[in-house]
């Protein structure tokens, strides 16, 4: 299991006198509250009814009791785990955890003792599931931290398969233990040797308290109010301080999200004049893009807007899947898109404020508030929030008002491109009843391509796609349901490159070296590109382009041949890799444009969804490495 992270303050508190969440010491009613313990980042959030309804299921299949009463307030704690796990925190305590488990492809309920006491105190036993119960000189043994032995019980659900989690009782029906069963229900009954349940949590028996509901989030954004206050006059003083340092064209991302959502608000009621940016990657949930066209006549301000398209469909057969590892797709269909924006409408670049927060992630938590983009040319980044938890965030998206994306109604914590391969598998079994045509088009293409590298359905069912390396956790799950993950090709697309003689010693001085693409190379298209600029000084004959580069040479033959001289292996070896990687972006360029950003001589333009390099190159080879074709093709 993934380890806790500490990313900033754990900030969750709560007031026994308005039994509500507080993200600080003190409520606004006056009382003081009682921190709660949840793990690490601690990037809380509402849960909304979905989420609830979703929980209470769960409980009722494994438990045949809900978990979670009516009226109650409930903050969910996103938890480190291989997949999708949050905390459910209900009245100030955390009554225990759901877990999406890769290997069942299932939601789990993992009770804690006031979870457990919830669920089974004062409820005949008959009627409930996943119970045993313990002979009482047992009790004495458990509470120090022994296993529930199988010998020890004395009674137990006859249903209870193994890996079930399972609530330990006394004889008298006091809940001290919660965890996991090791064997059947039917053999615990049989009183088999060996452990029945590996216990989790436990505890002294204590009288079940359940304070009284009817609260809103209304009643929590008061609560807060003083809290939120001095984080948006922070976020107002930080927007209009880097505006004026800056001093560049104001935009503001938004995706659609809650996060960009706060910022927009935040610079509206601080900033008179910027304009929003969106990119349609070609990959957003219709809602969000209902969300867009909402928000734009809601606030009125001018938007810069790109569509991706079809350019995901258009690219992934010569990538492959995006991974983790290797998300070639945000540079397709995002960051290229973005750097058109800018490039066509800021000519000396722009701020943009964005809802980035270091609650999301360890690379966010370690990046400056302001930052120049690496991938976007003439871009400064900067966030208002990043110090504000997903809690923070919402409880101001209550407060004012504006309308928020309804996909989080519906059960996603996240909102971006709905096939992103950093999301949950779980999120990827909700879109099969949120948008099922979605999911089909991406599982009828994974599974074709499963096909084709000699992988399994299963291959595609647990989401191994997701990773070229997989983690531990995963790779454990792979190996006990003998899941293939080895593809018998790991070459994408069909343009390939070998160096066919070596690196050898050339008559006339240096080393020079030949390799072949193996296939005719259209040299029309590959000078029309002026690709080839970007590795040195190109020319052209019938059937033959050559390229030179100070002292370094090569001919590139229209049957795909390729020579290359240098003055020395390195410099030789150095030059081919560029000019090999040049052809390659030429006939494979899907104009995304983010090499658009990275030229510091401003000669590259998009034209028919394909990069051109003009005559006024100077073959620094800047736009080469950055291209997606070069780093994921």
């Amino acid at each position: 299991m993934s380890k806790p992270v500490y990313l900033g303050k754990l900030l969750l508190h709560w007031c026994s006198h308005c039994n509500v969440p507080v993200l600080g010491k003190k409520c606004n009613c006056g009382e003081t509250t009682k921190k709660v313990e949840v793990t690490p980042p601690g990037d809380i959030r509402p849960a909304f009814q979905y989420d609830i309804d979703h929980i209470n299921a769960v409980s009722m299949k494994q438990f045949n009791a809900p978990l979670i009463p009516e009226g109650h307030l409930v903050v969910l704690n996103k938890a480190p785990y291989d997949d999708r796990m949050e905390e459910i925190i209900v009245d100030g305590e955390v009554l225990g955890s759901i877990r999406f488990e890769i290997d069942k492809l299932e939601w789990v309920l993992l009770p804690r003792l006031p979870g457990a006491r919830r669920l089974f105190e004062g409820k005949d036993l008959k009627e409930m599931k996943g119970w045993v119960v313990l002979d009482s000189g047992a009790v004495s043994f458990i509470l120090k931290g022994a296993s529930v032995l199988a010998p020890g019980i004395v009674d137990a659900d006859p249903e209870i398969q193994v890996s079930d989690e399972t609530v330990v009782l006394t004889p008298e029906g006091d809940i001290i233990a919660a965890g996991r069963a090791r064997m059947q229900g039917s053999d615990m009954l049989e009183h088999k040797r060996g452990v029945g349940v590996k216990t989790r949590w436990k505890g002294k028996p204590e009288k079940l308290n359940v304070p009284e509901g009817g609260q809103t989030w209304d009643d929590a954004v008061e609560a807060n109010s003083k809290i939120l206050e001095r984080f948006e006059e922070k976020a107002h003083s930080f927007i209009k301080n880097v505006k004026e340092t800056v001093k560049k064209p104001v935009t503001i991302s938004y995706s659609g999200g809650k996060d960009s959502l706060a910022v927009l608000q935040l610079a509206s009621e601080c900033l008179e004049d910027f304009d929003l940016m969106f990119v349609d990657t070609g990959l957003e949930f219709p809602e969000t893009v209902e969300n867009v066209e909402e928000i734009v006549k809601l606030y009125n301000k001018p938007i810069k807007t790109k569509a991706a398209k079809e350019a995901f469909w258009e690219s992934v057969d010569s990538f492959g899947p995006p991974s983790v590892e290797a998300r070639w797709c945000c540079k397709v269909c995002k960051l290229g898109p973005i750097t058109q924006i800018i490039e066509e409408n800021y000519e000396n670049g722009c701020l943009t404020f964005i809802g980035q927060r270091k609650y999301e992630s360890d690379a966010r938590a370690k990046s400056e508030r302001v930052w120049k983009n690496p991938w976007v040319g003439n871009q400064v980044g900067a966030s208002p929030i990043q110090d504000w938890t997903a809690m923070h965030i919402w409880l101001y998206i209550f407060k004012t008002g504006v309308p928020y994306n309804v996909m989080y109604e519906r059960g996603f914590d996240r909102i971006g491109c709905w096939l992103c391969p950093s999301s949950s598998l779980a999120d990827l079994f909700r879109l099969k009843e949120t948008h099922p045509q979605m999911e089909k088009r991406l599982n009828d293409y994974l599974l074709a391509y499963a096909e084709r590298m000699g992988l399994s359905k299963e291959w595609v069912d647990h989401g191994l796609w997701r990773w070229q390396n997989l983690p531990p956790a995963i790779a454990e799950v792979a190996k006990q349901k003998g899941i293939n993950i080895i593809p018998k090709s790991k070459v994408k697309g069909d343009l390939n490159f070998a160096v066919t003689s070596g690196y050898r010693p050339c008559r006339e001085g240096g080393m020079s070296a030949e390799g072949s693409f193996g296939i005719a190379l259209d040299l029309e298209l590959i000078e029309t590109t002026g690709q080839l600029r970007a590795a040195g000084k190109p020319a052209y004959i019938e059937g033959v382009a050559s390229v030179q580069k100070e002292d370094d040479r090569a001919q590139i033959f229209a049957s795909g041949t390729i020579t290359a001289r240098g003055n020395d292996e390195k410099s030789a070896r150095k030059f081919m890799t560029n000019v090999e990687r040049s052809i390659r972006r030429a006939l494979k360029c899907m104009g995304c444009g983010v090499c658009v950003g990275q030229c510091p001589n401003n000669c590259i333009t998009i034209s028919n969804d394909k990069a051109i390099i003009g005559k006024t190159c100077i073959h620094c080879g800047a736009c080469i490495d950055i291209c997606p074709v070069v780093k994921f093709g």
